[in-house]
């Protein structure tokens, strides 16, 4: 399990990548080395307090670990504090808070391995896929990688010439198609966005579904659905499929009313729950909606980053009693069987229940 504390880690560049995008690289000091050890494809929690209100965010590490440099990029969103704040304030010799690298949307790169990879990624999902670009091409010599990359314009293209040198780097075993939404290319395959009939082209033209190892997918939330489906109607196994999300959208009247009925019923119910071996025994509270807050409520630092559902940060095992969870975006079908549940999400169904963070 990945450390749950937050370290400081001093800045040693930002590097603009597009005009709302930038790169930001640490200096990781030599204590720390070991905690911010990555796989590709994981992402950090950065914490920092902004008008007086503590905010944390997830971003993916764009380095591969052979780099042997920890790297981020963060995409300023509309309205986004935190990403704002990265883009136009945050500079080389600051400090940031990070906690260790998590996540679960990796591969195991094996040097002797001869795979094919695609990556379907949208805007800034590329953070996270040119990661594990980077890892399969230099790890694996005998393996394969397709990018499939779709933005608005060509100048939104995050890491473009790191792509581009890639590309240069590994010609006989890399291909890339960028994918443009508001600019014309002569070729109409390349045009527009990435949605079900544009994937569907994609598999009938540049990619053969059945020859792929594994699919790699990060990037709008409706761009990964039809991604998602389309290769599904295309019999490709959820075993070959990465997802990676870090944002959803609410819930339907209907499952809202039923997770709150959840709640109601579960009040008063006691739970006993483990964080760095302490053991506490917590009673639920409907009006905090889910485990997660009732266990920070009552004094334990469970961590957290999007209570999205997402990014998996508050996972913890549950090993007696049954807990229901509203969504799940962020545990593998294994971390399901092996009683893993994303606590910002899980309301107590049964009197026993009891979990631990330090599984």
């Amino acid at each position: 399990m990945a450390s749950i504390d937050f370290h400081k880690l001093p800045v040693a560049e930002v590097q603009r990548e597009t005009p709302d995008a930038v790169s930001v690289r640490f200096d990781v000091p030599d204590q720390l080395r070991e905690t911010f050890k990555f796989r590709p494809g994981q992402h950090l929690t950065l914490r920092r307090e902004i008008g007086g209100e503590e905010l944390r965010r997830n971003y993916s590490v764009c380095a591969a670990p052979h780099e042997g440099v920890l790297k981020i990029g963060v995409k300023q969103i509309a309205g986004g504090v935190f990403s704002g704040w990265v883009n136009n304030q945050l500079k080389a010799g600051d400090v940031v808070e990070a906690m260790a690298p998590h996540g679960s949307f990796c591969w195991n790169f094996e040097t002797p391995a001869r795979r094919a990879y695609v990556g379907f990624a949208g805007g800034s999902g590329i953070t996270p896929v040119l990661s594990l670009m980077k890892a399969a091409l230099s790890a694996e010599a005998g393996s394969r990688f397709t990018l499939i990359y779709g933005n608005r314009t060509s100048l939104g293209v995050m890491f473009l010439e790191e792509i581009a040198a890639l590309k240069d780097r590994y010609l006989d075993r890399l291909q890339v198609f960028h994918f443009l939404e508001d600019e014309e290319e002569e070729i109409e395959l390349f045009n527009g966005r990435l949605d079900r009939p544009k994937v569907e082209q994609i598999l009938d033209t540049l990619i053969d579904p059945s020859l792929i190892d594994a699919f790699f997918i990060c990037g709008p939330g409706p761009m990964m659905d039809a991604i998602e489906a389309t290769l599904a109607s295309r019999g490709v196994e959820k075993s070959r499929l990465l997802i990676e999300r870090f944002t959803t959208g609410p819930l339907s009247a209907l499952q809202a009313s039923a997770a709150r009925a959840l709640e109601q019923k579960a009040a008063g119910r006691k739970m006993s729950v483990t964080l760095d071996g302490r053991r506490l025994s917590v009673s639920f509270d409907p009006d905090k909606h889910s485990i997660l807050d009732n266990v920070r409520a009552a004094g334990l630092p469970a961590p957290f980053a999007c209570k999205g559902g997402v990014c998996a940060t508050c996972r913890a095992k549950v090993t007696a009693g049954e807990v229901s969870m509203k969504v799940n975006y962020g545990l593998s079908e294994q971390e399901l069987a092996e009683g893993y549940v994303l606590t910002c999400q899980a309301t107590p169904l049964t009197d026993d229940v009891a979990l631990t963070y330090d599984a």
